[in-house]
């Protein structure tokens, strides 16, 4: 019987076969790094407001302490917005006038809250309690980056599931005294692990295998 296809065609398959392997991983590769690309995580990248708030304004110039606004931050697993009254605390008697200040004089008259852009916005799958990371000495600028600097409130980190465990593997590297949770600008004197692991001892800490538990964050 004749030959059908020419010898030169088992050459093209293998080249279509590797060829189609290199291409699938190449393509699993770019999908990959556009996962954790800021264009995906919009890490860095400053989020539209209904008022261009500024962290560095109230928290640095002004001295406000995190939990002015955040009321249930160590008590609930939700960090919390604050209602429009405690903003008109304040400009009901400073820039009264305002146009930036326009939609939060217009909140207060009509009842209706202001529409906020979620900066952190984790997968449904994912659990995470503000409450439990405050009360075992994790401060607000570990996750949130140096947020009292910023003008305009943006992700500092992409918060995916391998800088989140990270922590956990290790949280000696990260933990704090509680009295010193909501202060920016903390820092450690002197041997710092050496603080961290009496602190993960005193506040009851658990150790890395419950930490990276699959159910720790994912119920």
């Amino acid at each position: 019987m004749a030959q059908i296809f020419h010898p030169s065609f088992n050459m093209i398959s293998k080249l279509t076969i590797f060829g189609g392997l290199f291409l699938l991983a190449g393509g699993l590769w770019v999908w990959g790094v556009f996962l954790f690309s800021p264009y995906s995580s919009k890490a860095g990248t400053v989020q539209d407001q209904p008022v261009p708030f500024s962290h560095r304004r109230h928290v640095t110039q002004l001295g406000l302490d995190c939990r002015y606004c955040h009321t249930s931050v160590e008590e609930s697993s939700f960090a919390g917005l604050p209602p429009t009254e405690t903003c008109m605390t304040c400009h009901s008697q400073i820039w009264t006038s305002s146009p930036v200040l326009a939609p939060v004089r217009e909140s207060f008259r009509t009842g209706r809250s202001l529409a906020w852009t979620r900066v952190y916005d984790l997968p449904d799958f994912v659990y995470f309690d503000h409450s439990i990371h405050v009360k075992k000495g994790i401060g607000c600028n570990t996750c949130h980056g140096q947020i009292d600097e910023m003008p305009l409130t943006w992700e500092a980190y992409a918060l995916d599931m391998e800088w989140c465990i990270n922590c956990h593997r290790h949280p000696e590297q990260y933990i704090r005294p509680r009295s010193e949770v909501f202060n920016p600008r903390w820092q450690p004197e002197g041997d710092g692990i050496e603080l961290g692991n009496r602190l993960v001892e005193e506040y009851h800490v658990e150790d890395a295998h419950a930490l990276t538990n699959c159910d720790m964050c994912h119920r």
